[in-house]
């Protein structure tokens, strides 16, 4: 295995894949560059001398500016690099040739075994889901999927309740977009019968909450107000029996991947993030794309600082002045709550080797491989348009994924360099940017992309991960799957009463 890497041509730091010490000597491009200072795995190394102020590149881009004059051999951390962003800017549309496949390319059919549903969408899962609509609720719909799932039969895989704190003592867009994701869950393919649990006195109670369904199969989904039964768990019981009988008829088929929808999300990044793992899930996208299928990318935060690479694959003008909205109100979230903008990376980030919020963005924008933008989705917004669509959602973990999963992702790939157990309301990849992750947190991680420094090829590598997520889609289960994991976490905007 190589001691760093130098992503791109035009760059002036490599990024070490195995710590460098202090007096160690490389060659850079023919050049013997001595190691000023310990850099370690996944941090930077200057490999040329920079002026204050002077732009440090990695990816081809600017990934900051130098905090004081750096030698050559240095190591290029937050000690030395500051962001170079603004605040609220002003973009031209530049459109560019993407070397992404067309999306209306014709490839030999794909399938996984799924579940079709009458709707015409396809599911990965045949799951019963309980939806509160308020969080007084939860521990009752906790109850009656552990009862329930002692009469799960057939085709039936499991009983779920996604327990939340919201549906009453919300106003405005915080209470929409509450009683919105809401709606889009209960349409979720993935879930063969849904009982829509409320309480009945609260501000989005099941009439209120009806009118974000709209049209929906009765044989597919219920709903019990409890303060309206005597017995809410026997009714409640009763009700999830009728759903499991119904989705029980549902038996797994040959379905093309064009019905697929794959979340893209990143977490815990790490320096190597932005070399392996990310790359590889924009492989997968492409590849997807490139069978009819949908991938959506979202945490808008971290794409400031890369932004423009992704609104230059916009496919039209319109696409482009959504793209620069979904930017600049991302933007004016953080101003109106007087919070600052570029308070990003983590710790654990940081931790990694990354050291600012473009070195971060530059890297979690390659998730989204080089296909063109075929649509912009605002929070909540179920997606129409195959292809690469961007998703307007926050940059936490859980609140993304399940903001993924509302807008129909049956998928969701995440990329990790640091670990996470967590869950979504959707089989979600953890995908580990390096091996000795992969291997310390095996209950953990489903794919293991850090042997892209070790020799594996990025071309076969992500054909392994299309077959393995065409395995998930036909009824594998996923780390946190076995764990018997799910979450789901709204985001919460606005004021609470």
């Amino acid at each position: 295995m190589q001691k760093f890497i130098k992503i791109h041509e035009e760059d002036n730091v490599v990024v070490a894949l195995q710590a460098i010490q202090k007096g160690e000597t490389v060659a850079v491009c023919g050049e013997q560059i001595t190691a000023a200072e310990d850099v370690p795995a996944g941090h930077k190394m200057a490999v040329q001398d920079m002026e204050e102020g002077e732009s440090v590149i990695k990816y081809g881009c600017q990934i900051g500016l130098a905090k004081e004059k750096i030698q050559k051999g240095q190591w290029i951390h937050t000690h030395n690099v500051k962001t170079a962003l603004g605040d609220l800017l002003s973009y031209t549309y530049e459109p560019i040739v993407t070397d992404g496949k067309s999306a209306d390319k014709q490839t030999e059919e794909r399938t996984f075994m799924g579940f079709a549903r009458k709707d015409g969408k396809a599911g990965v899962r045949n799951e019963i889901w309980i939806i509160p609509t308020v969080g007084c609720v939860n521990n009752i719909a906790t109850a009656m999927a552990k009862a329930a799932n002692e009469k799960v039969k057939g085709s039936v895989e499991e009983v779920i309740a996604f327990p939340h704190p919201y549906g009453c003592s919300q106003m405005g867009d915080d209470q929409e977009h509450t009683r919105q994701i809401l709606a889009d869950l209960i349409h979720h393919p993935n879930a063969g019968g849904v009982l829509v649990l409320g309480l009945g006195c609260e501000n989005s109670n099941i009439d209120v909450l009806k009118e974000y369904i709209g049209e929906y199969d009765s044989d597919r989904v219920k709903f019990l107000v409890c303060q309206e039964s005597d017995d809410e768990m026997a009714d409640g019981l009763k009700l999830l029996e009728e759903l499991i009988e119904y989705a029980s008829g549902f038996e797994r088929e040959a379905v093309s991947v064009s019905k697929l929808i794959v979340g893209l999300k990143c977490g815990g990044s790490d320096g190597f993030s932005g070399i392996t793992a990310n790359p590889l899930v924009g492989r997968f996208s492409d590849l997807l794309i490139e069978n009819q299928g949908t991938t959506i990318l979202t945490e808008v935060p971290e794409m400031f600082g890369a932004e423009t690479l992704l609104m230059n694959r916009c496919e039209n003008r319109e696409l482009f002045d959504k793209t620069v909205a979904l930017i600049n109100d991302f933007k004016n979230y953080f101003k109106s709550y007087n919070q600052t903008i570029y308070e990003n990376p983590s710790p654990g980030n940081k931790k990694g080797g990354i050291s600012t919020l473009e070195d971060k963005s530059l890297g979690c924008t390659q998730k989204s491989g080089s296909a063109p933008v075929k649509g912009v989705l605002s929070y909540g917004e179920r997606v129409e348009n195959k292809g690469l669509n961007l998703l307007s959602a926050p940059g936490n973990d859980l609140v993304a994924a399940t903001a993924l999963a509302a807008s129909g992702a049956q998928i969701v790939l995440f990329t990790t360099g640091r670990g996470t157990p967590f869950a979504s309301p959707v089989p979600t990849v953890k995908i580990s940017s390096n091996s000795a992750l992969s291997e310390k947190k095996s209950n953990w991680i489903d794919f293991n992309a850090g042997v892209l420094v070790e020799g594996a090829d990025m071309k076969e590598t992500a054909e392994q991960l299309f077959a393995y997520v065409v395995e998930v889609a036909s009824g594998k289960k996923v780390r946190s799957e076995e764990a018997g994991f799910h979450d789901m976490a709204i985001f919460k905007q606005g004021v609470t009463l």
